[in-house]
């Protein structure tokens, strides 16, 4: 029997035959979308950044296609981070839940998810990697603006070039050492998180062991904060 719930976010997830909804359509467009855009940008990003790495231009058409295509990439990836805040900034905000949670995240690394307190739709390691990309795409926005357009910036104010280099790189490091952190946990350490954002849906024994707080509001049909 189906019956519609409600998930942290204030939308409505079906539960059917112990399976629940945990990101809508339109979540996992966006999710991937941004996936898609920033994995093109770190490619050619670091083919800019070292000549040792510029055989990875080969891969996406050459120096000058990846030279022309990385800016509108990164111009997409914006857009799809700015589009996701719009759908999650409610869920991403640290709650008490979150702060107990972060005590004990020794527990999380070592996959001992029997020992973790109960959490809302999004964990606190979650939310990390959320606002890290969030005020990353940001950064790296106004920096590469600066990049892209280097002959409008004067000789005189030739430090609004070297700021704008150095920020775009710490920017960019930042987030894929961030990004490579969240590949690995939703596909190693967390069996049937990859799988949530390609299907939409979990397992309600997922639910309960890993956010059983999100698992909880959706049972009882409520949207209380956590």
């Amino acid at each position: 029997m189906s019956t519609a719930q409600v998930v942290s976010s204030g939308r409505t997830a079906g539960e059917t035959d112990g399976r629940i909804c945990r990101y809508t359509l339109g979540e996992r467009v966006h999710h991937w979308l941004g996936a898609f855009t920033y994995v093109y940008c770190l490619i050619t990003g670091l083919a800019f950044w070292s000549p040792y790495m510029f055989w990875l231009a080969v891969l996406v058409g050459g120096g000058p296609t990846a030279r022309f295509w990385h800016p509108w990439f990164g111009l997409a990836f914006a857009f799809s981070m700015f589009w996701m805040f719009k759908m999650w900034h409610r869920d991403m905000r640290t709650t008490d839940a979150d702060r107990r949670w972060s005590k004990v995240m020794k527990q999380y690394i070592e996959n001992d998810d029997q020992n973790l307190p109960p959490v809302g739709r999004f964990n606190y390691g979650q939310k990390l990697f959320f606002w890290l990309m969030f005020y990353g795409v940001i950064l790296l926005v106004i920096s590469g603006l600066g990049l892209w357009f280097v002959e409008s910036i004067p000789w005189s104010l030739r430090w609004l070039r070297y700021t704008a280099v150095t920020v775009h790189v710490v920017a960019a490091l930042a987030t894929i050492g961030g990004f490579i952190i969240h590949v690995y946990m939703g596909t190693a350490m967390v069996r049937g998180g990859f799988t949530s954002i390609i299907r939409g849906e979990v397992t309600t024994t997922w639910a309960r062991t890993h956010h059983r707080l999100w698992y909880e509001q959706i049972m009882s049909g409520t949207s209380r904060k956590q």
